[in-house]
């Protein structure tokens, strides 16, 4: 930190010299002399003696900063918030003595280093002002789910190949190797800089940041780690049970289901959930429901809990943590909350399975500006099934009630009905691999055709399938085989994802710069497209959301000549990337690409602190919330 704290006191004694106050405070100069690093650097012997082969001097920036073998990274948040620094802290994982690097221990380390800095911001805060006047570190609220993010991760990171001299110059001895790569521990936070306080900024950044990293180091707890580590193993463990032994989710017993109203924080005194004892097994040592593959109905009276129970699977798709209360709920992996989504965009769906004609139009190529409930629900199913979705989850509530049910009276009063109700092909998803839970209250239709039948009734889930079964009677299709004809062709439910959409832009027609931004109200608005993802039910978090944000804008860049870094070289400029001409790309191949790509090299590969209306901070989403997002685009169609 001592090359930091040469920038830091150059400014200090320079800010009534060559820069007005209000400037140094809102931290232009800091542009330069932190987020840069610009060092002299002057090349030396082993000896230590300055090399005088020709010209050993030079220039190299080096932004981050290392204190007692931890690095401090800094970098511009956007051009707009120069006074509030984006720093990655990296630190070495021996120090913590971390030997599974999992996201789950990344995970830990961060809800660990957390409340540390939290005590700093206790002592600044004060109500009556603002944290742009106190001076505040900023670092991620994970929730509840563990999830891969860019706010802690473990990476390679190059340690220092020079030792500090004076002021900003370094020594480089060009005859020794560089040092290897260490394997660290990052954790990415923000810092907002007093306005005005340049001590207490210099306080921040040179004294309370490094002390209370190492005194996370030093207080560092192991057993958590573990906890959290066990934790992980059996939650893999689980999940590759279901997927070997034909389950599609699993609750376990004493799971705290319920949740705080507006909050994903478990309620105060819910029941803990039972499974029914014909449904109960164990897994890695826990025991609890397994619901099989099939056709699954949840019912019960309002208010017992069924939604709860359908909610909590929902949420089995990602990994959870310790105290959670669902943090041994598991689903598959692939399973898509699918409701009814009128005035969606759908274009070239194959909703004949569903639709069995459409005024001026055709079912098998189906497109619209805006779909009412019963299509947009039919193109919801099509699109997360041909997209690998082994599990629907459905709610009644939420549902399309045409597209859900037609009882035998009004089949044989209205003889010319398009709709194909889910009741006449839910055994056909299931035969195709397909499984459903349904959430049903009002209709006993599902009844007779579901695997197994389940009544909650006060959150206590009890095995009603024999009694459901009597009453529903011996029907298997509610008495539909003459007016659903089975389906010609199997594979339309696999095969029915559009493999192409056309090319699409970050860059709003007319204009030179790009646009990206994510609304509070659930839109993602992109060049001239404004994406709504309200209906994306298996969207975490916010910071799911900024990811496809920036996924989609790194996807637009296939639509021009260039890369990403020249295509923001040329919007500073004023310049408009040449297109490409491009018609289509294939949007699931360029996914898939783009999943590998982050995989392999982290989120830098789409972050960018060029958008100023973008929060940084992301969290990696499923393939299927990018691909469902570009499919409602209205001008995507392919």
């Amino acid at each position: 930190m001592k090359r930091l704290r040469y920038y830091l006191n150059r400014i200090t004694d320079q800010r009534t010299v060559n820069y007005r106050y209000n400037d140094v405070a809102e931290g232009k100069p800091v542009q330069k002399e932190i987020y840069d690093g610009e060092c002299i650097v002057v090349y030396v012997k082993p000896n230590g003696e300055v090399d005088g082969n020709g010209d050993r001097t030079g220039i190299r920036r080096e932004p981050t900063f290392w204190q007692n073998g931890i690095g401090y990274t800094f970098d511009r948040t956007h051009k707009l918030a120069l006074h509030r620094p984006t720093v990655t802290v990296h630190i070495p994982v021996g120090m913590l003595g971390i030997n599974d690097c999992t996201v789950a221990a990344a995970d830990e380390c961060l809800r660990q280093m957390t409340p540390f800095f939290e005590g700093i911001n206790a002592e600044y805060f004060n109500r009556t002002r603002p944290d742009r006047d106190n001076g505040k570190f900023i670092l991620y609220d994970p929730g509840q789910k563990v999830l891969a993010r860019n706010a802690a991760y473990f990476a390679e990171v190059c340690v220092p190949d020079y030792t500090e001299g004076k002021g900003n110059t370094i020594f480089v001895c060009v005859y020794i190797d560089p040092p290897p790569d260490v394997l660290c521990l990052c954790v990415r936070m923000e810092i907002q800089l007093p306005y005005l306080k340049l001590d207490r900024a210099k306080t921040m950044l040179l004294k309370q940041l490094p002390e209370t990293t190492e005194r996370f180091v030093r207080e560092f707890d192991k057993q958590g780690l573990k906890a959290a580590l066990r934790l992980e193993q059996t939650q893999n463990a689980i999940r590759v049970f279901l997927r070997e032994n034909g389950y599609c989710a699993f609750i376990a017993d004493g799971s705290a289901l319920a949740r705080e109203k507006g909050s994903d924080k478990p309620a105060k005194g819910s029941v803990p959930f039972q499974s029914p004892p014909g449904d109960r097994i164990e897994i890695a040592g826990v025991k609890g429901m397994g619901i099989k593959d099939g056709v699954t109905v949840i019912t019960g009276g309002g208010y017992s809990g069924k939604s709860t129970v359908l909610n909590a699977v929902s949420a089995g798709i990602y990994n959870h943590v310790r105290g959670d209360g669902r943090e041994l709920c598991i689903a598959n992996e692939t399973a898509v909350t699918t409701t009814a989504e009128d005035g969606r965009a759908v274009t070239d769906v194959n909703i004949s399975p569903f639709i069995k004609w459409l005024p001026n139009g055709d079912p098998k190529r189906f497109s619209t500006t805006h779909a009412s409930g019963s299509t947009s629900q039919g193109a919801n199913i099509m699109e997360a099934v041909s997209l690998g979705a082994g599990l629907l989850l459905i709610d009644e509530d939420r549902s399309a009630t045409n597209f859900m049910i037609r009882d035998k009276v009004m089949k044989a009063l209205i003889e010319k009905e398009p709709i194909i109700p889910f009741t006449d092909r839910v055994r056909e998803l299931a035969e195709n691999g397909v499984s459903t839970i349904l959430v049903i209250g009002g209709s006993g239709e599902y009844l007779g055709i579901a695997d197994r039948v389940y009544m909650m009734d006060e959150f206590v889930m009890g095995d009603a399938t024999a009694r459901a079964k009597s009453l529903a009677g011996s029907s298997v299709r509610g008495g539909t085989e003459a007016t659903c004809p089975p389906m010609e062709d199997k594979l339309v439910f696999r095969e029915n994802a559009r493999k192409t959409v056309n090319a699409f832009s970050s860059f709003p027609t007319g204009t030179t710069r790009e646009r990206l931004e994510v609304s509070d109200t659930g839109f993602i608005i992109i060049g001239d497209e404004r994406i709504d993802v309200r209906y994306l039910h298996d969207i975490a978090t916010a910071a799911q959301t900024n990811t496809l944000a920036f996924m989609l804008r790194h996807l637009s860049s296939k639509n021009t000549d260039i890369n990403e870094l020249e295509a923001i070289a040329l919007a500073m400029r004023g310049l408009t990337p040449k297109k490409s001409g491009k018609n289509e790309i294939d949007i699931c191949k360029e996914a898939d690409n783009l999943f590998a790509r982050i995989g392999k090299e982290g989120f830098g590969v789409i972050d960018t602190g060029f958008f100023t209306e973008m929060n940084r901070f992301m969290d990696m989403p499923r393939r299927f919330e990018l691909l469902a997002a570009v499919y409602r685009m209205r001008g995507s169609g392919g």
